[in-house]
């Protein structure tokens, strides 16, 4: 019986296929919960690219926590990462090794400083964001978020410069065009694939730099609004980050994680997790697979979310969630 209430307190879809013949009281009992479960609240978090300098200063200023969570960050990253947050560069901020442990402090840090408002019943971060989202739910400690991320930032960042590569923006192209396209290219001996699904009409493909120039020309010739390669380190979510992948996997595997306090929503497969070691699989899974943020936001609607909460710098995802569904409300920290 407690394995069956397990199952009937998430959306019916879910169901396991051993379970696809129950009770007609049970299907109506889940029915219920789910036509109920709504108001819940969703908290998100940005990945790299929201970065600006002078990010998280203000918090470093206006609260204690956050000035002893910036300071302990500097100490486990054995330099200040605070002095280029909030003097830097734009060119020191964009360095993946800096930008990835950057954004996820300003991200982690915002959330905690909300006390008791921050009171998540599901969270979900893009791409990098995954990792903040994990700390915000209690599945990481601070601290290990912090070593991971860097760890995972260090990785990308010898994969980037070990072969050369890069993204581009493809707007007003269906999905299966530009995977069609990315397939064609692909078989031409380049490296190419949908790396970010954003949102309808927006998707962000990764690869060579020839892969990437080539799939360019044809998604414009193809109709695409805008094929905009985009000012990156490397062709991140591609096969390119292979050897990350691997760098990375040893080390979400030497670090405990624990069952959430809430759902995290995951990139590889855009569905609600919180057994520990589907968790980790899905981390080291997501450096070469796709950010699927939009079926993400879609299930986190269907399974009851409509208020949606930005943690962290900038208001990209507020932008794309209201993109895939106007009818939730989109918001970064009040």
């Amino acid at each position: 019986m407690l394995i069956t209430m397990r199952y009937i307190t998430q959306p019916i879809r879910k169901l396991p296929h051993y379970y696809s013949v129950v009770p007609e009281e049970i299907i109506n009992f889940a029915t219920f919960l789910n036509q109920n479960r709504k108001n819940m609240k969703a908290f998100v978090f940005p990945g790299q690219g929201a970065q600006f300098v002078g990010m998280g200063k203000d918090l470093y200023e206006n609260s204690a926590l956050a000035k002893e969570l910036f300071e302990k960050a500097n100490d486990i990253l054995g330099y200040r990462i605070t002095d280029i947050m909030f003097e830097g560069t734009d060119e020191d901020l964009r360095q993946t090794k800096v930008t990835q442990p950057a954004v996820f402090l300003h991200s982690v840090i915002s959330a905690l400083c909300m006390g008791d408002d921050f009171k998540p019943e599901m969270t979900a971060g893009h791409s990098l964001g995954e990792f903040s989202a994990l700390v915000a739910a209690g599945a990481l400690s601070f601290e290990d978020g912090l070593k991971l991320v860097y760890a995972r930032a260090m990785a990308m960042q010898k994969a980037c410069e070990a072969q050369p590569s890069t993204m581009a923006a493809i707007i007003a192209l269906p999905d299966e065009k530009v995977e069609e396209i990315c397939e064609a290219v692909s078989k031409e001996g380049e490296v190419v694939v949908a790396a970010n699904y954003n949102c309808p009409g927006q998707i962000v493909i990764s690869g060579s730099i020839e892969g990437i120039n080539k799939a360019c020309e044809q998604m414009k010739a193809a109709g695409a609004k805008r094929a905009l390669p985009l000012k990156v380190g490397g062709a991140f979510h591609s096969p390119l980050m292979n050897p990350a992948k691997v760098e990375l996997e040893t080390a979400i595997n030497a670090t405990e994680i624990h069952i959430p306090k809430c759902p995290v929503y995951q990139n590889v497969d855009a569905l609600p997790h919180t057994d520990p070691a589907e968790i980790k699989a899905n981390l080291v899974a997501q450096l070469t697979a796709s950010v699927r943020w939009t079926q993400t936001v879609k299930n986190m609607v269907a399974d009851g979310a409509d208020d949606f909460t930005e943690c962290g710098p900038g208001a990209v995802l507020q932008g794309l969630i209201k993109k895939i569904d106007g009818s939730v409300n989109a918001h970064g920290i009040a």
